[in-house]
């Protein structure tokens, strides 16, 4: 059974229009494109988490010795995010004609709440040095993982096949 925007609730369907959520997908990345972009982005996820720690406890070194730069604290956090987005990605490109503009803004949006945490250990009484590299990281992370995956795992229009005769 094919989804269609008029099967929603009238209310609905401008805001699905808009999101280009109008079920006329795109031919979806394959597993192994999948698994790989995703192996890439965690893996580079890390790395780039790892390095901004490193940047940032050389430029602050009163954070040094900050709990949240635990590898064991963010490499968590990091991979469980990143492996959502990765799911996320094949389900866009099944919904969406458009699914590269609204994987971006997705990601975007993502971003922006996973940085509300941040805010408020900041506004806990963490060090802002600290908090500013952690919010770091989550940019980081949601380049990384964006460009991993739209650009490993692309999708593509379903080809239309000419018949045989008028090839």
């Amino acid at each position: 059974m094919k989804l269609h925007i008029e099967d929603f609730p009238k209310v609905v369907q401008p805001v699905l229009r808009y999101f280009h959520v109008d079920f006329d997908p795109r031919r979806p990345p394959s597993g192994a494109e999948v698994a790989l972009a995703s192996l890439v982005a965690v893996v580079g996820s890390l790395v780039v988490d790892m390095a901004l720690v490193a940047v940032g406890t050389r430029l602050f070194p009163s954070v040094r010795n900050y709990g949240h730069f635990h590898f064991s604290d963010y490499a968590k956090l990091t991979v469980v995010g990143v492996v959502i987005a990765c799911v996320a990605w094949p389900i866009v490109v099944r919904i969406s004609s458009k699914p590269r503009w609204l994987f971006f803004r997705m990601a975007i949006v993502v971003t922006i709440v996973l940085l509300a945490p941040d805010v408020y250990i900041w506004h806990q009484g963490q060090p802002a040095k600290g908090v500013v590299v952690l919010m770091c990281m989550h940019l980081a992370i949601a380049l990384v993982t964006y460009n991993a995956l739209v650009r490993i795992a692309p999708t593509h229009r379903h080809r239309r096949r000419t018949p045989a005769h008028q090839a």
